[in-house]
């Protein structure tokens, strides 16, 4: 028997909201992996660990914020809670393995390319990973076309946005390429939700207890939703993940200074003349032809 599927049960709120979850963890995650790349040693490694946390977690957040919203009408779903926050580990390490590539290869075209891939084949496991973890009276079956789509979408998606964070400087371009970003995680999640169906077994026993959508937006929100909050205050706080601009001691020679002049990389000692001398003392200074 099949079920017949909802994934829009509270109207625009919840894909909405999704989005929004996904635009805030990648414009985190991208400013903080800019920010890497004008830093040396463990400051490097701390940024991008930030950056892929916030990213992980954003897209963690959006899709269960989306599955808030998914029902099946004739059987009650709930969530194992193992597998979902193994989800969201799964998500915030393969995103952490693709920004480390870049932040330590720079936009190379083979550190684009991989870390891309495995960024985007991240987005798409923490998605297929959670759906495994949904509890119900039958069984999900997939169209194996529009999954291979959903997850080619990922991976441009990654890849693209990779190439943004190390390529793309100043706020608002940034901000335009988390908007992206968030545009490219939300319709993989819904193309993959569209290559689902549902189908129930009358004469099954009755699903084991789980976690109910109610009870998961809590920790939900209060994990993840509070790491990013705290992400934000350090991204505010520092004044070079939102301009973008590099500090003063990084300037290449003859970049422009604050105040409009050029700034020698190293200064240029001059020999001191004093103003009046004397023909013999000038005379005197000069070397002897012997």
């Amino acid at each position: 028997m099949q079920g017949t599927v909802d994934g829009f049960t509270y109207g625009l709120v919840t894909p909405v909201t999704a989005f929004l979850m996904a635009c805030l963890g990648a414009a985190l995650g991208l400013r903080c992996t800019a920010r890497s790349l004008r830093t040396r040693g463990a400051s490097r490694a701390g940024w991008l660990a930030l950056g892929a946390t916030s990213i992980g977690s954003g897209i963690w957040t959006m899709h269960f914020i989306a599955m808030l919203g998914f029902t099946v009408r004739e059987a009650p779903v709930s969530y194992d809670r193992p597998l979902t926050f193994a989800s969201l580990a799964v998500a915030i390490v393969m995103v952490g393995i693709g920004i480390f590539l870049v932040g330590y290869r720079g936009a190379t075209r083979m550190a684009l390319v991989t870390g891309g891939t495995i960024t985007g084949l991240g987005v798409a496991s923490m998605h297929y990973l959670g759906m495994v973890g949904m509890i119900f009276e039958g069984l999900f079956e997939y169209n194996t076309l529009t999954v291979a789509f959903s997850v080619v979408i990922a991976v441009v998606a990654a890849t693209a946005s990779l190439w943004a964070a190390v390529s793309v400087h100043g706020f608002l371009p940034s901000l335009g390429a988390s908007v992206v970003m968030g545009v490219a995680v939300s319709g993989m999640h819904y193309t993959g939700m569209a290559a689902l169906q549902v189908h129930l077994h009358p004469d099954a026993a009755p699903a084991p207890p789980g976690e109910s959508p109610t009870s998961l937006l809590l920790p939900m929100m209060i994990g993840p939703g509070c790491f990013l909050l705290l992400a934000a205050v350090i991204v505010m706080i520092d004044p070079l993940v939102v301009t973008g601009a590099p500090g003063e001691a990084r300037r290449l020679p003859g970049h422009p200074s604050r105040r409009g002049g050029p700034v020698n990389a190293i200064p240029v000692q001059r020999r001191y003349t004093p103003p009046y001398e004397s023909v013999s003392r000038r005379e005197y200074r000069q070397p002897r032809n012997r």
